[in-house]
């Protein structure tokens, strides 16, 4: 494994970034809106529940916290439909790039857009709304952490099925990881949930993480069983979503790489 390979191709990925509205748009713009959006609704909240500070924090966390898994699929899906929309996936791979670096890399990118993503939202929360989540001190590591672990289990997982069936299948790229998203328990206990979908919310591991989060912010104690659980599972997941799309992967190399197209 080569670092400047690696270095290569997000270095490709960031200076299309930085001269595509498209993704501009996805990274800030989306993020302000739903910011906007609920938060107004909290605001509204407020005005018949005057003990509604912790309503609001909760809501807004989950925002917030909703955009590491967001970026992190999204980066890795949108990435890899860039390089088949363009037709560059062969050019990649012609290329001494291997595998293992094209992957890297794109964990990278995930990291990245999500922590620009994120600390802008941060930011907009606090000037819109006064709202600060950094009394979650050294809590935030465990959280993003296990977060963007959940995100790129969905994102190799969606990219899996997107090599194998092409770009027919690329609205997966969108839509899949709203489909987690009621089971992960954003703004809302799992205990309100159907027994059917709690038990489905058990195999989520965005779950468990704001699950904490809301207890955090209820009574500021940790339960680290919750982090574990969610680690298991995310570990479980990643190397399920690898596999898958390793074999993907090999699939298209047998047919060759114009077929995925």
């Amino acid at each position: 494994m080569r670092i400047h390979r690696i270095y290569a191709v997000i270095l490709r990925f960031m200076y299309l970034f930085r001269r595509s509205y498209d993704r501009i748009s996805d990274a800030f713009y989306w993020p302000t809106i739903d910011l906007m959006l609920w938060g107004l609704t909290s605001v509204y909240f407020r005005s018949y529940m005057p003990d509604a500070s912790k309503v609001i924090l909760i809501i807004m966390s989950g925002i917030l916290f909703w955009i590491i898994i967001w970026r992190g699929q999204y980066e890795i899906t949108v990435n890899l439909l860039e390089d088949l929309w363009n037709e560059n996936l062969i050019n990649m791979f012609v290329s001494p790039l291997k595998f293992g670096e094209w992957i890297v890399a794109f964990l990278f990118i995930g990291v990245i857009k999500a922590f620009m993503s994120f600390s802008f939202a941060l930011l907009m929360a606090y000037l819109l709304y006064k709202v600060n989540i950094l009394f979650f001190g050294w809590n935030f590591i465990p959280i993003i952490a296990l977060l963007i672990m959940t995100g790129w289990a969905v994102g190799f997982f969606v990219a899996g099925l997107i090599l194998r069936f092409g770009t027919k299948v690329q609205t997966f790229a969108w839509t899949i990881v709203a489909l987690i998203s009621p089971f992960s328990a954003l703004y809302y206990p799992v205990s309100i949930l159907p027994t059917w979908a709690q038990t489905v919310a058990k195999f989520i591991p965005a779950s468990y993480i704001f699950e904490e989060i809301r207890e955090i912010i209820a009574t500021g104690k940790v339960d680290p069983n919750k982090f574990y659980i969610s680690l298991t599972l995310n570990c479980i997941y990643l190397v399920l979503s690898l596999l898958f799309l390793r074999n993907s992967f090999d699939k298209v190399l047998n047919k060759g790489l114009v077929k995925v197209y």
